[in-house]
């Protein structure tokens, strides 16, 4: 006998509070990234340093980033439907590696175009103009990233805006570096400090690529929970062992954005009731999803004959 939720709508509740929470940091991002490239392309064309066109480059990606992150945390949190019965969450973690995908692109274009300047030369005008808005976009992705994004993403466990919110905190590294590296140029007049600061950005940019990439692919791969999630998992479930079950094994975990898939198989009285043995396997699903939240339970009842009481 196996017991789990008994509806969509169970599965998966409606759009609520949190994901409102996460439509509206993701629409701070994508305004504060819109502002941001208008102000490098600008300013870089107007002084002709290749780091801040770089980085205008790299606030594009922000921006796709953002508006990937929000049309995601809207479409994760439709209920589930006919062609999709375990609900859209996982579109969260697709948007991450997407996103992974663009700023892995975005790290490799700059390096092209830093190795052209480094070969070609480069001349800059407005340096401290140049300076002083890298200085305002780092300031910026920093409030954006740890004031609006970060918090909520860890709140809701969003993986779009966590991957948007990481994504912004490297921008707030490189806008500062690049910052330095115009400020260089000025005090030295070796102009290759630009184009060399672009590549350390790149280099930059490129590892938080592969990170996401790495992030993402392991939560659509169905990797299991964390050992942290599994081990109070397993003292959940355990807490009932000898009172309401004999045990428990085939214990399988994954995620898909926020929400946490649990099933695993208990034992218990041969000679319970059908109705008893689902009490008590509803009794332990409602305990796993206290300990858990944001969790959908699935446990299959065996009588103790079947036993294999290794929890695994």
């Amino acid at each position: 006998m196996t017991t789990g939720p008994d509806s969509a709508a169970a599965a998966a509740p409606g759009r609520g509070p949190a994901d409102r929470a996460k439509s509206r940091a993701a629409a701070v991002s994508i305004a504060s990234n819109s502002v941001l490239i208008a102000l490098k392309v600008a300013v870089g064309l107007l002084s002709g340093s290749v780091a801040i066109l770089s980085e205008a480059l790299h606030s594009g990606s922000d921006l796709a980033a953002a508006l990937m992150a929000f049309w995601s945390v809207r479409r994760a949190a439709q209920p589930p439907d006919e062609r999709h019965r375990y609900g859209h969450e996982k579109v969260e973690d697709l948007s991450g590696a997407v996103e992974a995908l663009l700023i892995i692109a975005a790290a490799a274009v700059i390096v092209v175009e830093s190795v052209h300047k480094l070969i070609d030369g480069v001349h800059l005008d407005h340096v401290w103009l140049a300076a002083a808005v890298m200085a305002v976009s780092g300031g910026a992705n920093l409030v954006v990233s740890l004031a609006v994004l970060y918090p909520v993403a860890r709140r809701t466990e969003s993986a779009a805006l966590e991957a948007d919110a990481a994504h912004l905190l490297t921008d707030v590294y490189t806008s500062f570096g690049v910052a330095g590296g115009l400020l260089l140029v000025k005090a030295t007049g070796f102009t290759a400090f630009d184009p060399l600061i672009a590549i350390a950005v790149a280099l930059l940019i490129f590892r938080t690529g592969y990170e996401l990439t790495v992030r993402s692919t392991r939560v659509l791969l169905d990797e299991a929970l964390g050992e942290d999630e599994l081990a109070e998992i397993r003292r959940c479930v355990s807490e009932h062992r000898g009172e309401l079950i004999g045990g428990y094994h085939k214990l399988r975990t994954r995620r898909a954005g926020s929400r946490r898939h649990i099933d695993l198989h208990v034992t218990v009285d041969g000679d319970l009731s059908v109705t008893e043995a689902h009490d008590v396997a509803e009794h332990i699903a409602a305990d796993l999803r206290r300990c858990l939240p944001n969790a959908d339970v699935l446990i299959h009842v065996e009588p103790s004959s079947h036993e294999r009481e290794d929890g695994s």
